[in-house]
């Protein structure tokens, strides 16, 4: 199980094309004693370049299936028939190294987890406009016309879902990618700052 006494976890969420996953890796990076992320398990196959245990679990749908039957997922969810989801084991592996675990996740995970006893940081990563994260989504070249529609029709609920008040404690928007990260930054700093005046031990430098 998740152990709750160490920091908050920070999730981050946003449409696939905000950029979440590359401020991510710059906070990664920037901050590597402090932050640790945790691999999410996914069924689809992985994108040039994606490396297993590293930018995701790489698994087989019967596999993840019987996992979150026998309750090893805190949240998971159904994408373009492929299945994703956050497991116990991955939060717990870094909360063990005393690090903030950060989670990337999709709207239908956050809503689960907020239902648990996490107690997270939530972010949202917004991108300026449905126009320019479909050019985004377009210059990846690994999207066709179908799955485009999908991913473009899910990222409105999620950008409603985003905006709306009291749905996440921080939204910013990446219109510049540098001007998003330094406000990322500093609200996080600010979040651990809050954490450790309350007596939790965070490493942070």
């Amino acid at each position: 199980m998740v152990q709750n006494s160490g920091p908050r976890p920070l999730i981050l969420c946003g449409p696939s094309g905000s950029g979440k996953s590359t401020l991510l890796v710059r906070l990664l990076n920037d901050f590597p004693n402090t932050f640790g992320f945790s691999v999410s398990h996914t069924t689809r196959k992985p994108r040039p370049g994606e490396q297993s245990g590293v930018h995701y679990h790489f698994t087989t749908k019967e596999e993840m299936t019987a996992a979150i039957e026998r309750g090893e997922f805190i949240e998971n969810a159904v994408f373009s028939g492929n299945m994703y989801g956050t497991s116990y084991k991955s939060v717990a592996n870094v909360q063990n190294a005393g690090k903030v675990c950060v989670l990337d996740i999709d709207m239908e995970g956050v809503k689960q987890i907020r239902k648990t006893d996490l107690n997270p940081i939530t972010v949202f990563i917004k991108p300026p406009s449905l126009d320019e994260l479909e050019k985004r989504l377009r210059s990846r070249g690994t999207e066709t016309e179908e799955t485009l529609t999908k991913r473009l029709n899910v990222a409105r609920k999620e950008m409603e879902y985003g905006e709306t008040p009291g749905n996440f404690h921080y939204v910013i928007v990446n219109d510049n990618l540098d001007k998003a990260y330094e406000v990322l930054k500093e609200a996080v700093v600010s979040e651990i700052k809050k954490q450790q005046s309350d007596g939790v031990i965070i490493k942070f430098d």
